[in-house]
């Protein structure tokens, strides 16, 4: 059943964007006054849901694109084919050889998904897509051999196989918590690869990484900054989530999450501008607030607290503010960190301080955070939470109504039926 895709996965990115619940939600017919631009503009928006509705009833070779590109998009929290099509143009303008390595990678982990006999549903959708995307895409980022060194398909190959596998032992921990697990697999899997091979190996050499043990540089001060830099730095930053520094990139990704949900656009823009921010405020070098590295953890988490994970009202997007800014202080620290150990940040910020922030109790209804199983992007999940509240208030009425029915009833029973009623109880 569709209600369980993102439990059986626990994540979801992506992820979360399956389908929801089949009682609550809402029938495509359901708007009859809607005039047809908007409803044919509603064909391409949200998650397709007709779309991939269709494309279920199609072979293989038509379903594994829609797979792939729908995985690509998961990294953002799309599930939406076109964004995922418009991800893969701002790859390949960013870089060609990294798009043909996230493609590849996307691919073979959606593939090896259906081989292990994985949840179709939450294949369709993608989420066993994305962690290959970053898996791929990263591989390619941090080879010494750089661009067309075909051989760095092998480990592209052996490690995005290996995604399913590392999701599905992962979610079968989270869902006791009814937790995603986000891009953990992507960077344990990454990781992995990166400590076995090293910057001296001689088939994959890796990108030397140095510790970082000075994080502010001399040269760097208020003066110094470029006002034009720090503005673009906010696409640069939602465009390194791919890993990519292009303006044009991210550009194109944050258009991306408008076609599915103007409100993880907003949120995007709003994580990548704290992290910019947080990075001004920690002394952080010019330099690598300008290439996104500071908004890039920052923006996921922005996106999945405001309106994902969480129905958005102003309080979960003032969570959603406060996890951005806290994921950015937790990049400067795991930074530095993973630096002694010649690896990357990766995603590790991000994962670890949404998970933080999903575990919080509180007793304010507006802070709501839904069920795994019916997660989806923003403007859906606040229809189905109101839908929820509607149908909880009508049931809460119905029950009143029956007790008030039943009081003139009770009091209208004759005195004597009463009174033997009343024996019989003592006499039990």
């Amino acid at each position: 059943m569709l209600p369980k895709i993102s439990r059986v996965l626990g994540r979801g990115l992506s992820g979360m964007t399956t389908s929801m619940d089949n009682n609550h939600q809402p029938s495509q017919g359901e708007a009859p006054h809607c005039s047809f631009p908007f409803r044919a503009v509603g064909l391409f928006t949200g998650d397709m849901r007709r779309c991939g509705e269709w494309v279920k009833r199609q072979s293989l070779v038509i379903q594994l694109p829609d797979c792939v590109f729908r995985g690509v998009a998961q990294v953002m929290f799309v599930n939406n084919p076109l964004s995922g099509l418009l991800i893969v143009i701002g790859l390949f303008l960013q870089n060609p050889w990294w798009a043909l390595n996230g493609l590849l990678g996307t691919l073979v982990s959606t593939v090896s998904a259906f081989m292990l006999g994985q949840n179709r549903e939450a294949i369709s959708a993608g989420l066993y897509g994305y962690n290959g995307t970053l898996v791929g895409i990263l591989i390619a980022v941090f080879s010494a051999k750089g661009s067309w060194y075909w051989w760095l398909f092998l480990p592209n190959v052996f490690m995005s196989m290996l995604c399913p596998v590392v999701s599905s032992a992962l979610s079968s921990v989270a869902s006791k918590w009814d937790l995603p697990i986000f891009t953990l697999p992507f960077n344990i899997l990454v990781c992995l690869h990166i400590a076995a091979t090293g910057a001296a190996h001689p088939y994959f050499p890796e990108v030397d990484i140095q510790p970082n043990n000075h994080l502010h540089h001399l040269n760097d001060s208020i003066q110094s900054l470029t006002i034009p830099q720090l503005f673009l730095s906010v696409p640069v930053g939602v465009g390194q989530v791919y890993g990519c520094d292009s303006p044009w990139t991210g550009g194109l990704i944050l258009l991306a999450l408008l076609l599915c949900s103007p409100t993880l656009c907003f949120h995007a823009m709003l994580g990548s501008a704290a992290g910019m921010f947080a990075g001004l405020a920690l002394a952080a070098p010019h330099r690598d607030i300008y290439t996104g590295l500071w908004g890039y953890n920052s923006a996921l988490s922005c996106i999945a607290i405001g309106g994902v994970f969480y129905v958005i009202t102003w309080q979960t997007h003032l969570l959603a503010l406060i996890c951005a800014l806290f994921c950015a202080y937790m990049t400067s620290a795991t930074s530095k960190l993973m630096s002694v150990l010649a690896l990357p940040a990766c995603t590790w910020p991000f994962c670890l301080s949404t998970l933080i922030f999903l575990l919080i109790s509180s007793e304010i209804p507006a802070i709501c955070r839904l069920p795994l199983s019916v997660v989806s992007y923003p403007e859906e999940n606040r229809r189905y939470r109101r839908q929820l509240k509607a149908s909880e208030e009508a049931q809460h009425s119905q029950q009143n109504g029956s007790q008030e029915e039943a009081r003139p009833k009770e009091k209208g029973r004759p005195n004597v039926q009463l009174q033997a009623e009343k024996g019989c109880s003592e006499c039990v």
